[in-house]
């Protein structure tokens, strides 16, 4: 299916603004049943589930990271990156002084093909969606948690049906990856406590071993003038996220956050 974000043009209509732009058509298709099982990239779900639709499984995750893809083998001074994702760019503006930040949408091959054109310089891309297109750049750079934290959910799959459609719902149980699931509600719990909306700055990353939950996340100001930067360790999900979300707001993320909206 093609959605507003394959298609590269925003949407009238989107579920959550633009956090749903590569779900919006998908998410429709499985409220009318003309389909009974929609597979998304989590980090394009909002921070709430449509009403009458469930994650029923989260398979186990892949790599989490935030791919920086080049056209050559290093990134010039005064470089131009393109990106859609606010997150990415106050992130790239705050790790790389002197680079250009412009909008950049469509699907992968979209992108990668206006790197290779030279519209941009580099574009940053998600590990996980070049892995499974099976896609491997010639110049690419995985980039570290120091320089940039993932979108709550990257790198994990959530496998969505309607909450009262008991046989797929069990068919789905046994693809359930317990860890990435628990990894997703972590973060997808972090992006509703600070808002939940599609243009928070937000990064958040969780990692599980056994019942300890591990989070890390950041608010980033969209000129990477000013960051937000929480780790923390609890025994939930919902403990992580909360705990997260009130080391972020200690460490100035409230204020970033208002200032969005006093940017309109």
């Amino acid at each position: 299916m093609s959605t507003s974000g394959d298609e590269g043009a925003p949407s009238q209509d989107v579920p959550a603004g633009l956090k749903g732009l590569f779900v919006d058509t998908i998410l429709d298709a499985l409220e009318r049943g003309t389909i009974d099982l929609a597979v998304h990239s989590a980090k394009d779900l909002p921070a709430e589930d449509e009403d009458g639709l469930v994650i029923g499984a989260v398979p186990e995750r892949a790599d989490p990271a935030d791919v920086l893809v080049l056209r050559e083998p290093t990134l010039p001074a005064g470089a131009v990156i393109g990106t859609s994702s606010i997150r990415r760019r106050a992130q790239l503006l705050r790790a790389f002084p002197g680079v250009t930040v412009e909008d950049l949408r469509g699907n992968v091959d979209t992108r990668l093909r206006k790197v290779a054109e030279g519209v941009v310089d580099a574009a940053v891309l998600a590990a996980a969606g070049l892995a499974r297109l099976g896609v491997s750049p010639k110049h690419a750079a995985p980039l570290g948690l120091d320089v940039m934290v993932p979108a709550p959910g990257q790198g994990a799959l959530a496998l969505q049906a309607r909450e009262d459609d008991f046989p797929t719902l069990t068919a789905l149980a046994s693809l359930d990856h317990a860890p990435s699931r628990t990894a997703l509600e972590a973060e997808r719990s972090l992006m509703w406590r600070l808002g939940g909306g599609c243009t928070l700055p937000l990064g958040a990353l969780a990692t599980v071993d056994n019942t300890r939950v591990e989070l890390i996340a950041v608010v980033v100001s969209p000129d990477g003038s000013r960051v937000a930067r929480a780790e923390v360790v609890s025994d939930s999900p919902e403990g992580a996220a909360g705990a997260a979300t009130k080391a972020l707001i200690a460490d100035g993320a409230e204020e970033i956050l208002e200032s969005l909206g006093d940017d309109g």
